[in-house]
Formats: C-alpha cells, structure tokens, sequence
C-alpha cells in the first residue's frame, strides 16, 4: 500500500446526525414526510442524489432541488462549526498512516464547502496531501469515480490503495475501484451483512493498526 485515502462523515466526524437533523429541517418544508429512519436510506450518497431522492418519491414545487440542497448543506455547515467532534481514534489513524509512510488523501461525497468547513474546524488542513469531492464527478459513491480520480491525481495505481469508510455505499465504492477497504460501520449499521466485502471491519478507528493499513 502506498495512500491511504480516508472518507469523511461518518468515519472521522460525526456528522451523520447532522444531516439527519438538516435534513428533517428542510425537507418537510417542501411536502416530504421524511423521518429518521428513512434517512438510513441515503446515508453515503452527494446531497444532490439525497435530494433528487425524494423528489421523485414526493415531487415539489416552489423550491429548486439546488435550493433544497444548499439549505441542507448549510444547516450541517452551521452544525459541525457550532457543536461538532472528531470521532474517537480519527486524528490518531491519519497519524498512523503517515507514520506508516503512506500518503494521506480525502475523498467525501460531501460538497468542497462542507470538506473546507470541517478541515478548518478542526485544524486537519495540513493532514491530508490532497482531498477530493464527489461533487465534480458524474456520479457519487457507490461509483468509484471519486477513489479512481483521487488515486490518479495521488499518481497511485488503485491497487496500492487502502479506503476507510464507515458506509455501505463508500465500501462499494472501494471495492470497485479495486482499493482494499477497511470498514468501520456506524452503530445502526453494524450488524449489516453486507459489510462482509470489507477486507477488514473494525468496531471504532481506535482499533487501527498498522498491519490493517498496509495490508500485512
């Protein structure tokens, strides 16, 4: 392994329940009956495929889905300034992986806005070599699109690469890009068969070690 390329929401912050809380906001201001437990539904995917979701389960008038989108986005913006945390072990894994001699990138399917907004907050500018969005890309995770571009601008054939997700739809997205993939699942997810493509599954990253990045 050569990068180690780290998702964001959910495996080093936690902002799920931010998104959540967002999205319960906007979405019934346009007609959607959203609750909690349908959240689950679109947890790993861009805002945009969240949006355009519900809209064709519940279309609206009045507000664009961009609109509906960019609401959300700074409701969660507004949270992570205002109340968020680092998830227990997230700044010790980067540094386990750097101290592992690999290179450190971020590929979110979270807007650039939001990504800024969380490395300034909590002062992880200078941690990763490079981060990346979904947002520039024709499709989000579970597509690959957003690990193969970051392993290309890394100059790192896919193979040489190991992704940390927490979501199932981030995991799948690894595994297409041929990355291996070390998930750490969300509470509510954790008994999810699915996780078994995972090539390793850790309960939290404090559980990280070296020998998990590197594939040994």
């Amino acid at each position: 392994m050569q990068a180690a390329i780290f998702d964001m929401d959910g495996l080093l912050v936690d902002t799920e329940p931010f998104w959540q809380d967002a999205e319960l906001k906007v979405f019934p201001t346009v007609g959607v009956p959203l609750q909690r437990k349908m959240c689950l539904a679109t947890i790993g995917l861009r805002i945009d495929e969240v949006v355009a979701h519900w809209y064709a389960q519940y279309p609206w008038t009045g507000k664009s889905q961009e609109q509906v989108a960019q609401e959300i986005l700074e409701e969660v913006a507004a949270a992570v300034r205002e109340r968020g945390t680092l998830l227990s072990g997230a700044r010790e894994a980067i540094d386990l992986a750097r101290n592992q001699g690999l290179r450190t990138a971020l590929a979110s399917s979270s807007a650039k806005y939001l990504i800024r907004n969380v490395l300034q907050t909590f002062d992880l500018e200078d941690e990763f070599e490079m981060f990346r969005s979904a947002e520039d890309d024709a499709y989000g995770k579970p597509h690959p699109a957003v690990f193969l571009r970051t392993a290309a601008d890394l100059g790192i054939h896919p193979t040489q690469c190991v992704v940390l997700e927490d979501s199932y739809h981030g995991l799948l997205a690894a595994k297409a890009a041929r990355m291996r993939a070390i998930a750490v699942p969300e509470a509510h997810s954790a008994q999810d068969p699915r996780f078994v493509i995972a090539d390793v599954r850790l309960t939290n990253l404090t559980e990280l070690t070296g020998a998990h990045l590197t594939g040994l």
